[in-house]
């Protein structure tokens, strides 16, 4: 009996270690198979560049067109002054001119001014600017701009860029929006995202950097026309060239552009 018994356990061993052998390259095969029909990883394609040409008679014939396509183009912000327009500028960071127009009547008749802005508690102004998005910190640079302006500026807003950039929440982007619609003094070119998307398309840059942008557009347009520039780039950018979807067959500048053409 002891030796059956041992002879059992023994025959037992045996076979669990067979279906262990057996095991071990079935799961190898299925790894292998599953290694064979994974798909490699997604790159996305680099979006192509329109060639660069920085030529002053072509940037002045689209101009030329684009002013007679938008003839009313103009700073799509509501304001009544330039501190309003201030105020309306920083909360427009990441957030359309569209929202922001729905906020700032509700807050320029509670806060028309750098004193009562400056007074304002932090939660009133969060509550009415929340739509707006980032709503805490716009919250906290509007009201340290509203102490700035009172105390270095006797609450009047600066005509000068190098006093405006130095004002919380307040970037050369802000500052070429404030002197060149409320003071009309054109200091330099607004860079949004559509002017920004437009200069590349249109070959004058090929840059992503907003200052470098600027640098690039400021010899290709007279002075007088820096401002009024960056409003009829941003109509076009918002009713014929489209971010995804340019709308090439109905652009007044078509034959200018070279990427209409690539």
């Amino acid at each position: 009996m002891v030796i059956n018994r041992e002879k059992t356990a023994k025959q037992a061993a045996k076979k669990k270690k067979a279906v262990v052998k057996k095991a071990k390259p079935r799961l190898a095969k299925h790894k292998l198979l599953k290694t064979k029909s994974a798909k490699p990883p997604h790159r996305p394609k680099l979006a192509k560049r329109a060639p660069v040409n920085p030529d002053p008679a072509r940037a002045a014939e689209v101009y030329a067109r684009l002013q007679h396509t938008y003839p009313d183009a103009h700073c799509a912000l509501d304001h009544h002054n330039a501190f309003e327009l201030l105020v309306a500028t920083i909360l427009s960071a990441q957030c359309t001119d569209k929202r922001v127009n729905m906020v700032t009547p509700t807050l320029f008749a509670r806060y028309p001014d750098a004193a009562s802005l400056a007074a304002a508690r932090q939660e009133d102004v969060e509550e009415i600017i929340r739509s707006t998005g980032f709503f805490r910190s716009k919250t906290t640079n509007l009201i340290a701009m509203a102490n700035a302006l009172v105390d270095r500026h006797g609450g009047d807003v600066p005509r000068e860029m190098e006093a405006l950039v130095k004002l919380p929440g307040v970037g050369r982007k802000t500052a070429n929006v404030i002197l060149g619609n409320a003071f009309e003094l054109n200091e330099g070119i607004v860079v949004d995202t559509h002017v920004a998307r437009l200069s590349n398309r249109l070959g004058f840059v090929a840059q992503d950097d907003p200052v470098k942008i600027e640098a690039a557009l400021i010899p290709l347009f007279p002075r007088h026309d820096w401002t009024m520039l960056s409003h009829l780039l941003i109509e076009h950018g918002r009713q014929i060239c489209d971010a995804r979807k340019p709308r090439c067959d109905a652009c007044p500048v078509r034959d200018l552009c070279p990427s209409a053409l690539m």
